[in-house]
């Protein structure tokens, strides 16, 4: 949906001086709007043990992501990168949690050098490693009871967590090495704006640890119910309302666990900084191909959610407002013809040279750009909580992309000196 009144308030008389002097296409974030939503969340949770660990993989940049250590907030890394990251901006031991899947030895050996809290997201790593980690805690895996998002899937989909008739199990082998010390893990839903589900999705968690840890004959430490919780991208959604949300978890926690509460954390990374980034860029192209065809400077390297899942979302025009308006696919440069940002959208008749925003670019916008066909990413910029605008990440180059490269070949293996 539109950026916030505030942002664009603070934004938009200057945008157009801006993109004079500092060329587009570029992300933008409202670093206001970003701590007030994760101390909003702070303040839902305030009265109880508590604790939000920012999902990295959501805006890996550094600049977002001290701000959010500044604030308290931990950071949920879910690879070797984003550990290294965490620990490059001072996270330390508790400060990280490390959920991934498919991991390997030496990121597990990584993490737990780190001192982090570690998820397994598999028994057969349990099985493969020799040092456990201080706290010993396993991922369930989504099992349909919400069956929500097609990015998560069912338990016969899903390749995340252990399944549920498995969980007793795992923590008795954990038991049975040594691990006096637990907590569990489980993300049931995702992207989601239905309170009732949002409420069952993490209760469902609270209420598996509860059944996990008394059959199993253990204490939970803490309960991890991951993020999953929504924004509103579309003009008509309503945002969840995060106060009732949070009364309802609390109070299954106490349910659950009248004696020895365990500590209930999130790894939100969507709703905190998703609807506080926006993506300028300007129109370089219009054109009949049957269709009308709007041209960005900007393509999926700088946003790839509507190309790659049909996401939607919103688009402006911010200075065409008084324009007649048509219906108009709104389309990058890349190679692909699913590099498309909206298709029959309405809105008022483009012209080139025109500055178009793309909204809620916050969360898993520049963080999964790609550099395909030699589009490279954009550069990230934040308007501070004094007015000022900075560059947190420049534009990427030719340099930069063919860094890698061994222009001369380096011999790496020879066959024949091996025999």
């Amino acid at each position: 949906m539109p950026i916030s009144e505030s942002f664009a308030r603070r934004l938009f008389p200057i945008l157009d001086e801006l993109t004079n002097t500092y060329p587009t296409p570029f992300h933008i974030y409202d670093e206001r709007a970003i701590v007030q939503t994760h101390r909003h969340v702070a303040q839902a949770f305030a009265d109880s043990a508590f604790r939000q660990y920012f999902a990295v993989k959501a805006l890996p940049t550094p600049a977002i992501l001290s701000l959010l250590l500044k604030e308290g907030s931990g950071l949920d890394c879910s690879s070797p990168v984003e550990l290294m990251l965490a620990k490059r901006l001072g996270a330390r031991g508790d400060d990280i949690v490390f959920t991934s899947n498919n991991t390997s030895l030496s990121e597990y050996q990584m993490a737990l050098q780190a001192g982090a809290l570690i998820t397994f997201d598999d028994r057969s790593m349990l099985e493969q490693v020799v040092a456990l980690p201080d706290i010993v805690a396993f991922r369930v895996s989504p099992h349909g009871v919400i069956a929500r998002s097609s990015q998560m899937g069912n338990a016969q989909q899903s390749k995340f967590g252990i399944p549920e008739a498995e969980l007793v199990q795992s923590y008795r082998e954990a038991w049975d090495r040594g691990a006096r010390r637990f907590g569990i893990h489980g993300m049931m839903c995702a992207n989601e704006l239905s309170l009732e589900a949002a409420v069952q999705a993490g209760v469902q968690v609270i209420e598996v640890g509860a059944r996990v840890a008394r059959e199993a004959s253990i204490e939970l430490e803490y309960i991890n119910i991951g993020g999953g919780l929504g924004i509103p991208y579309r003009i008509d959604d309503q945002a969840l309302d995060l106060t009732a949300y949070a009364d309802a978890l609390k109070r299954a926690l106490k349910q659950a666990f009248p004696h020895n509460t365990p500590k209930l954390l999130m790894e939100l990374g969507r709703y905190i900084s998703g609807p506080h980034g926006v993506l300028v860029s300007r129109v370089i192209n219009r054109c009949s191909k049957g269709r009308e065809i709007v041209g960005l400077d900007a393509s999926m390297s700088a946003l790839m959610r509507p190309g790659l899942y049909g996401a939607y979302h919103h688009l402006t025009l911010p200075f065409a407002d008084q324009r007649p308006e048509g219906v108009f696919d709104v389309v990058g440069a890349l190679c692909e013809n699913f590099d498309k940002f909206a298709v029959d959208r309405p809105l008022p008749s483009p012209l080139i040279g025109d500055l178009a925003l793309i909204h809620d670019t916050g969360a898993h916008g520049h963080a999964m750009g790609f550099t395909y066909n030699g589009r490279l990413r954009p550069a990230e910029l934040m308007l501070t909580d004094d007015g000022d605008i900075v560059e947190i990440r420049r534009a990427e180059t030719f340099d930069d992309h063919t860094g890698p490269i061994q222009w001369q070949p380096v011999d790496v293996f020879n066959p024949h000196q091996v025999r």
